[in-house]
């Protein structure tokens, strides 16, 4: 890699044509620019999709090609004049998305629905993660260390003990905030019971963010026995009912449904059948029948959130919706404090990163990457930045 110059670059050219090239070198413009040399990169199934179809919303070309990766960590090379918070040799945690911060979303404190927001590999204009050195506004930049300690009676410091992740876990901070925006969208509680369908990396911490905010009882659903055998092990906490559920094909979303606030109901012998149901749905897939089985599983008056991609034209039961009253709730990308508290809790031990990460490929093996986490296997796969 390093034959093609300062910054190696993966780019994108369409559906499965993939090139190394060497990319311009990030310089400082604005006072507060860092510049990043990139550690690890995470593979999401927007990049697969990308691998597969050239894009989603937007699509890549030969005249516009993008470089790929927008889950990624990496340590400090440069700052700015106006940078007081960081300084080279610090690793990071990067936030990949830079809002204009002067729209009407931004300044109501919903930069994730910048119209002028620039996110990494997002086409035609912005590049993404997989190079060498890749440049970001400071605010985007979360440090992955944090000291901790107690304090004495007069107030000084008494037992002080640095804690960390590391920098392949920090990768997963990205996809962890998404689902710190999704549990707070909607509004998980003390007490509540929560269904997530989907158990890949950003269901599983749904889960757990669920968990974490105060739910009694969570269950995990998908068609896959590894990944709800991986999550019944990683969720394990004590006076904590966490399960696993795998939806019958044969059955309708409905009959689903029934099914599993049946299995809700027997846990409590005072529950009322008329009510029974979860309190939140959270759906991190984007498959229509996942959908339906969420919004039916739901007691009356229940909060479900659309956190997965897919589809953009699904049958979605609206009637139940309706005579239910069921409050809908949307979920895109993360907000304000969303990534700081990912990273705390990541810190703190609270939620354990490295149990997900199961394969590491270099830097010259971007699509045996994408080509891993197209076959579904493991939880979450990352490529290893240049030189690392």
């Amino acid at each position: 890699m390093e034959s093609l110059g300062e910054n190696p670059s993966c780019l994108l050219y369409g559906g499965g044509d993939a090139r190394y090239e060497n990319r311009p070198m990030p310089v400082i413009e604005d006072p507060l620019d860092v510049i990043i040399r990139i550690a690890y990169v995470g593979v999401c199934g927007s990049d697969v999709h990308f691998w597969l179809h050239g894009g989603v919303k937007h699509h890549v070309s030969e005249q516009n090609p993008i470089v790929m990766g927008h889950e990624a960590s990496g340590i400090v090379h440069a700052v700015g004049s106006g940078v007081s918070t960081l300084k080279p040799g610090d690793e990071i945690a990067i936030e990949p998305g830079f809002a204009c911060r002067i729209c009407v979303n931004c300044k109501n404190g919903h930069y994730n629905l910048c119209p002028r927001m620039k996110f990494a590999a997002n086409p035609p204009h912005t590049h993404g993660t997989l190079s060498k050195f890749f440049k970001v506004p400071a605010d985007c930049c979360f440090k992955i260390s944090s000291t901790m300690g107690e304090s004495t009676a007069l107030g000084g410091p008494d037992n002080r003990s640095d804690l960390r992740i590391g920098l392949d876990e920090a990768v997963l901070i990205e996809p962890m905030a998404v689902a710190v925006h999704s549990v707070r969208q909607v509004g998980v509680k003390p007490g509540d019971r929560v269904i997530v369908f989907g158990a890949g990396t950003v269901g599983l911490f749904c889960a757990a963010l669920a968990r974490e905010f105060g739910a009694t009882v969570v269950v995990s659903v998908d068609l896959s026995d590894d990944k709800l055998s991986f999550a019944q092990k990683w969720m394990e906490r004590d006076r904590f009912l966490f399960a696993t559920a795998i939806p019958d094909r044969e059955l309708s979303a409905e009959d689903n449904a029934t099914a599993m606030k049946n299995w809700l109901g027997s846990l409590d012998p005072n529950e009322d059948p008329g009510i029974s149901g979860f309190d939140v749905a959270i759906e991190a897939t984007g498959a229509e029948s996942c959908i339906q089985t969420a919004v039916h599983s739901l007691r009356l008056g229940g909060s479900f959130v659309q956190t997965g991609l897919g589809n953009r034209n699904v049958n979605f039961p609206i009637s139940t919706v309706s005579e239910n009253e069921i409050t809908i709730k949307g979920c895109y990308r993360y907000g304000p404090g969303d990534f700081k508290l990912a990273l705390q809790l990541a810190i703190s031990g609270r939620i354990e990163l490295k149990p997900l990460i199961t394969k590491v490929f270099a830097f010259e093996e971007v699509t045996q990457a994408w080509e891993t986490t197209k076959r579904g296997e493991g939880i979450k796969t990352l490529i290893r930045g240049v030189g690392f």
